[in-house]
């Protein structure tokens, strides 16, 4: 077992046919982040050169060469055994960063009050919008989130430190004394929703989670899942329903999986025959059923 050391920030990140991406968030980390970090770099199973570029272009990585996609939560989780921070830090491949944050990060984390932090993010090709601002758990039944959207106009009143219900998978800082109690994050749902299911469980825990807009991230949304794709499609269904399965209790449980069933799969599967696209429509019914039949039971 690794002894954690309070003065290292571990950084893991995963890497999925994205090394360009994931050097130059390396890059900026060497350019401007002054507390001591280490990175970690899962490499979920590429198909191309991407541990060869890696090893090459970043030498001093610990790089981790999973030889099957793990998904988003498996392809952190294999990082962990690694780290030795006392603070990880759940880092997408495709952010940049263009001034210090760790310490920011860190004096948050340090206080005790808190259990894990999200810096603020904003979208790196329109850094006038944000695309992370703290965020509300999803309501019951519908899982619905009934955040303020984002209006550019009033920028600087998501810019004010607060309390959130849910860390962004994009950037999450986690200490490592909630990690060991609350576990890793569930690998069952591959992709999507594991950020609002691991905290959830966080919150159950009796951990606090934080938003702080003096951090700042910019992420290339879409890097590596592309938006309207049958795979996004497929997965982002199959979780919702997962997620209704796992954490909505009683009664409502029953009538959220009705809900996803037979209103969003339904209405979904319209839209997106109407705009001429079967391929997403059937992603959408394959992802559906098949998040209603998952193993919804974490493996230790």
């Amino acid at each position: 077992m690794i002894q954690a050391d309070s003065q290292v920030v571990s950084i893991i990140t995963i890497n999925y046919n994205g090394w360009r991406d994931t050097c130059e968030m390396i890059a900026s980390f060497r350019r401007y982040e002054t507390y001591p970090y280490e990175m970690i770099v899962v490499d979920n199973a590429s198909s191309g050169d991407d541990v060869e570029r890696i090893t090459e272009l970043c030498p001093d990585v610990k790089l981790i060469r999973s030889e099957r996609n793990l998904g988003f939560a498996g392809g952190n989780n294999l990082g962990l055994p690694h780290t030795m921070g006392e603070y990880v830090f759940f880092l997408n491949n495709d952010v940049v960063i263009k001034a210090p944050i760790l310490q920011t990060l860190v004096d948050c984390l340090s206080t005790g009050r808190w259990g894990g932090v999200s810096p603020c993010i904003e979208f790196f090709y329109h850094p006038e919008e944000i695309q992370y601002y703290g965020c509300t758990e999803m309501t019951p039944v519908t899982l619905r989130h009934t955040i303020e959207p984002f209006d550019p106009s009033r920028r600087d009143d998501f810019l004010h430190p607060h309390e959130t219900e849910v860390l962004h998978g994009c950037a999450m800082m986690v200490r490592r004394d909630v990690i060991d109690r609350v576990g890793p994050m569930f690998e069952g749902y591959f992709l999507f929703y594991e950020e609002f299911d691991w905290s959830l469980r966080m919150r159950q825990a009796g951990y606090k989670l934080f938003y702080e807009p003096r951090a700042v991230v910019y992420h290339k949304e879409g890097a590596t899942i592309v938006k309207q794709t049958p795979l996004r499609e497929y997965y982002l269904r199959r979780a919702r329903v997962m997620y209704a399965r796992r954490n909505v209790r009683g009664f409502r449980r029953w009538l959220s999986c009705l809900y996803l069933l037979g209103v969003v799969m339904p209405g979904k599967i319209v839209g997106h025959l109407k705009n001429r696209r079967p391929d997403l429509a059937a992603a959408v019914w394959r992802g559906t059923w098949s998040g209603l039949f998952a193993s919804i039971t974490i493996r230790r």
